[in-house]
């Protein structure tokens, strides 16, 4: 086992007999040290955000209790009422802590922090539900139906704003967790750059340990030098260790190590080695007394792709509706400020690779597939797709609309007639299909959207393989939820008018 660390423990790390094979030797037995209070090992701004998110729970059911008081009965509120509404702060409250709302390691996820609202609006709703039947109370249901909602909603905002404030902490660098990354060379490099490239997630790597045969030359002294796990959490005062992919790591030896590291109130975090799977598909189920990882398949059953077409047409129709005056505005200017048609038409490929017609507003002069030609050397775009910053055949007011994306309007026709969704991944067109890598294809497994991750992750400003990376994670991962996060963070990437061009 080694010599005897300075705090007790045998050495974590030690070498294999034939110095090629590293491996990790945990402890046989760790301390009989009782564990530091969770609270005590908490970073100051866990606590401050803690206490705000109850404070911001308790104030939007406080105002949404008080607006369904006032609008069911306006000033001539009962004893009874006035009861219930003081006590819906508190049932409230109680409803996010049943639904994990207030546990640290979800703050600032923003989707976590959103579901844990929506799982208590639905779960306090029932129960108020159950309660007046079981009691024979009459709850007047204007209140719990105007009550209730607001709240959600306010507390949505609320949260929101909250985890939008610490995201800009996190960008300057403070409320951030420290971790000590443990892996082999290559993993622990992977799942630090991971970690490093996402400040908004609240992680920041402080140090490294690996095996002592994977140190590597040319790294910095104190993340190839580590020999002893626990000896490195003590010395950068980490608050997270994440164990990357090793399976040398693993088993007893690692739950051993959970042991150990839950004496210090450190959190354990280990990485399975997969990537772009997002959280609802993955659950650990135990199976013969193991934790098992279990990948359900991407949603490819007819049901949830006719509930998504269904939300498609009948969200389109609205909009169409809506923004009737302003397609027809657009349209006249279109029309009167330069020469051509109204729309401009191209032929783009669906999904399972069936073309059709994609409809935007004319932006170009129109020869502009003509002089394409002798302008594709000055191309600002990702390789395959043609962008230039300052096309000189868009028009005055196709700069505008492309500007804002208003251009792509008229595709709400295309998502009422079926050739698209709302959300999805770009159309593309066939000469870029005839590129496609054999991975590429699975972008054709769901129908090319308005909008998707492309659109609110940098837009023009991505590069191919990150385009197609974006969509094959969406491809992966899609869901109603998230098609709904999507469509909120388009409006404020098209408000912006970032990466358009």
């Amino acid at each position: 086992m080694g010599e005897k660390s300075k705090d007790g423990l045998a050495p974590l790390i030690a070498e294999a007999p034939d110095r090629r094979k590293p491996v990790w030797v945990v402890p046989d037995t760790v301390p009989a040290i009782v564990p530091r209070s969770t609270w005590a090992t908490r970073p100051p701004w866990v606590a401050v955000y803690h206490w705000a998110a109850i404070g911001g729970d308790l104030l939007a059911a406080v105002i949404g209790a008080s607006v369904a008081l006032l609008t069911r009965f306006g000033y001539q509120i009962g004893g009874g009422y006035l009861v219930f509404g003081s006590l819906l702060p508190l049932a409230w409250v109680a409803a996010v802590a049943l639904s994990r709302g207030y546990e640290s390691r979800s703050f600032g996820s923003g989707a976590d922090e959103f579901r844990s609202i929506l799982r208590s609006g639905l779960g306090l709703t029932a129960v108020v539900a159950v309660v007046s039947y079981a009691t024979k109370s009459e709850i007047a249901r204007g209140f719990v139906v105007l009550a209730i909602p607001a709240t959600m909603v306010l507390a949505l905002l609320l949260r929101y704003l909250l985890r939008r404030d610490l995201s800009r902490h996190r960008y300057r660098g403070r409320c951030m967790r420290r971790v000590l990354v443990v892996g082999r060379d290559a993993e622990a490099a992977t799942l630090s750059e991971r970690l490093t490239e996402r400040p908004a997630d609240g992680y920041r790597v402080v140090a490294v340990c690996r095996p002592r045969g994977d140190a590597r030359p040319g790294l910095a002294p104190e993340s190839m030098d580590e020999a002893d796990i626990m000896a490195a959490v003590d010395r950068h005062a980490v608050d997270v260790v994440a164990i990357a992919a090793d399976p040398e790591l693993s088993g007893q030896s690692l739950r051993r190590l959970s042991w150990a590291l839950e004496q210090r109130g450190v959190e354990l975090i280990v990485s399975p080695g997969i990537i772009e799977v997002a959280g609802p598909r993955i659950s650990v189920r135990p199976v013969a007394g193991l934790s098992l990882l279990h990948l359900e398949r991407p949603s490819s059953s007819a049901g949830p792709h006719l509930l998504k077409s269904i939300f498609d047409r009948l969200m389109a129709l609205v909009l169409v509706i809506l923004a009737l005056p302003l397609l027809l505005g657009i349209a006249l200017t279109v029309r009167l400020t330069s020469r051509g048609p109204v729309l401009f038409k191209q032929h783009r490929v669906g999904r399972g690779n069936v073309p059709f017609t994609m409809l935007k507003f004319r932006t170009m002069v129109v020869d502009a597939e003509a002089r394409l030609v002798e302008l594709a050397p000055a191309s600002d775009g990702n390789g395959v797709l043609f962008k230039l910053r300052s096309d000189p055949r868009v028009t005055k007011v196709g700069k505008v609309l492309r500007r804002y994306s208003l251009d792509e309007l008229p595709q709400l026709l295309n998502v009422l007639r079926g050739e698209m969704s709302l959300v999805g991944p770009r159309p593309p067109l066939e000469v870029e299909v005839a590129k496609y890598a054999a991975d590429d294809t699975r972008r054709m497994l769901v129908k090319p959207g308005l909008t998707g991750l492309w659109q609110v992750s940098g837009r023009s400003d991505l590069s191919w393989d990150e385009s197609v990376l974006l969509d094959l994670r969406y491809v992966d991962n899609w869901s109603m939820t998230l098609d709904l996060l999507i469509l909120w963070k388009t409006a404020r990437a098209v408000l912006k008018g970032s990466g358009a061009y």
